[in-house]
């Protein structure tokens, strides 16, 4: 790639490249002058953009991209991704005896499905499915199962407008301006109309249900709810949106569903709020996603589709296979998936169980708060809500009770955050971006964006704390984010200033405590899982 139009960085190069004579020996010929490996030489003259003629050994391919990859961030630091970065041993070790396996093949790894199946059981009753009713499916992450539950809303509202004699060649869906780009896809990719509802940031920067009422008509498909905006993990209010939707049927005959997008929020909302209503305990609520790879605790590529009701999968989404060597039916976008993962989640459940994820999930939204608490009171407004108390004699809680988030507003262990009104105008020249350039330095990653369609001129620092984001660490991060506040109040508005203080400051990468929660010994005496021992402090 260039760095400009004037320079060719590839040319210079290989231009600046010694020993040319080189070039008439084949590496074939070079790798045979001597029996053992010689650090990186074997990969010299291996080509980057065309597949080489002759490969090299395996210990060499290795280490060159052993190396390349070491440029890339520390995954325990990257506070901008909602998606997991940690697994305890055992997982690993199941993760790799797993990893050759199609979970898709039915008949030839039917301990894999019978594990899916059990996992999608256990979803269910966890969202409060009608017993023995709902039917799911894991998919390659929640894109993947919005695209599914899209479809599925689509193809229904089109059988019961052609079985009315109307249109059915131009439905809408509604959703908020806050909503993550995977829905939006859905619309372009399957031909629907996408109808975004702005937002405010006096709620959050999320849909108001008063709001997306205005944009359903006979052609909507059905509205789409987020539980957990990425933005600043706000919870849409599902319950205020079913009984809006009950009102609208009374008074036009449209019967609208509900789709909830719990990407983060499906393995955060059953342990830390369990008597909030957003899933199936909804009546309008007919499907709803998560991502087994965030707050479900386990790597990339894992999501989660659930029905209600196998009635709203309709059957045209449903494929029949038979060459297989068994009769296997299929409702996903791609074919072939991974078992891993999969085996993987039920780690997890059986690993942790319900209070496992409980003492994570209470654990992540108390540093959460912390992290909330201190900036709030210096140099900048929180824009999240997670840390707010919810009860007007709060302050006469016992500590215990104080740690339970139901004592404080709904949300996701995401800190949204911007610079105080007070400090901008004290220090006009300084730009929020700065913040996260200088974050970088000491390896966090800490995006700033701007707010969604209605509130724009919003810009928005924020961290995700998952499991591995300790007291300690949450505790370092705030005098780092303190600290470049403070260095750039002193040097005039300059960043050059300021990156020469916080580099003088001797940064460190800091790592995340290793026991992350988990129980360490098994617990194979039957006793209570509250006896068991392990659990890392901040639990």
């Amino acid at each position: 790639m260039s760095l400009s139009k004037h320079i060719d960085a590839e040319a210079i190069i290989e231009q600046s490249k010694e020993h040319h004579h080189k070039k008439h020996a084949s590496v074939r010929s070079r790798q045979n002058q001597y029996s053992s490996w010689r650090r990186d030489e074997d990969a010299a003259a291996t080509p980057k953009y065309t597949m080489p003629k002759a490969g090299i050994n395996s210990k060499a391919a290795y280490q060159l991209l052993h190396d390349e990859t070491a440029l890339d961030g520390n995954p325990l630091l990257n506070l901008a991704s909602f998606v997991h970065t940690w697994m305890p041993e055992y997982a690993d070790k199941l993760i790799m005896e797993n990893i050759n396996k199609n979970i898709v093949d039915q008949d030839e790894y039917p301990a894999a499905q019978i594990i899916h199946n059990r996992c999608v059981s256990m979803i269910a009753d966890l969202w409060n499915a009608p017993k023995g009713k709902a039917i799911g499916s894991a998919t390659a992450g929640s894109s993947e199962a919005i695209m599914l539950g899209g479809l599925a809303l689509k193809k229904r509202w089109q059988e019961a407008r052609k079985a009315a004699g109307k249109d059915h060649f131009h439905p809408n869906i509604v959703f908020g301006s806050n909503a993550q780009v995977a829905l939006e896809k859905f619309a372009r990719y399957f031909d629907v109309e996408c109808r975004l509802v702005p937002v405010k940031e006096a709620n959050g920067f999320v849909l108001d249900p008063h709001d997306a009422i205005k944009f359903i008509d006979e052609n909507t498909i059905g509205v789409m709810l987020i539980l957990g905006s990425t933005y600043t993990g706000h919870f849409e209010n599902v319950v205020l949106m079913n009984e809006l939707l009950d009102d609208l049927q009374k008074r036009t005959g449209l019967d609208i569903p509900i789709h909830v997008d719990a990407a983060s929020g499906g393995f955060i909302s059953p342990f830390a709020y369990p008597h909030l209503k957003w899933d199936f305990s909804i009546p309008r609520v007919v499907s709803i996603n998560t991502s087994g790879h965030k707050f479900g605790l386990v790597y990339a590529g894992l999501g989660w589709i659930l029905w209600r009701d196998e009635q709203y999968l309709h059957k045209d989404l449903v494929f029949e296979l038979h060459y297989l060597g068994s009769v296997e039916y299929s409702y996903t976008l791609n074919f072939s998936k991974p078992a891993a993962p999969v085996i993987a989640q039920m780690f997890n459940f059986l690993n942790l169980g319900f209070e496992g994820y409980q003492r994570i999930a209470y654990k992540d939204l108390r540093n959460a708060r912390m992290l909330s608490n201190a900036l709030d009171r210096t140099y900048f407004k929180v824009l999240s809500n997670i840390h707010k108390p919810v009860k007007k004699n709060f302050s006469l809680l016992s500590a215990e009770h104080s740690d339970d988030p139901v004592n404080y507003e709904a949300g996701l262990p995401v800190v949204a955050f911007r610079l105080s009104d007070q400090f901008k105008k004290d220090h006009p020249n300084v730009q929020q971006m700065w913040i996260q350039i200088l974050l970088k330095t000491k390896g966090w990653i800490v995006p700033n964006y701007a707010a969604p369609k209605g509130a724009e001129n919003v810009e928005i620092l924020r961290v995700v704390v998952r499991e591995t984001l300790s007291e300690d660490l949450i505790e370092r991060l705030i005098m780092d984010i303190l600290e470049i506040a403070e260095s750039l109040t002193k040097n005039a508005g300059s960043i050059m200033a300021a990156v020469n203080v916080v580099s003088s400051s001797g940064g460190k990468v800091y790592q995340p405590d290793q026991t992350n929660a988990r129980p360490e010994k098994d617990n194979m005496d039957g006793g209570d899982a509250k006896s068991q021992h392990g659990f890392a402090r901040q639990c």
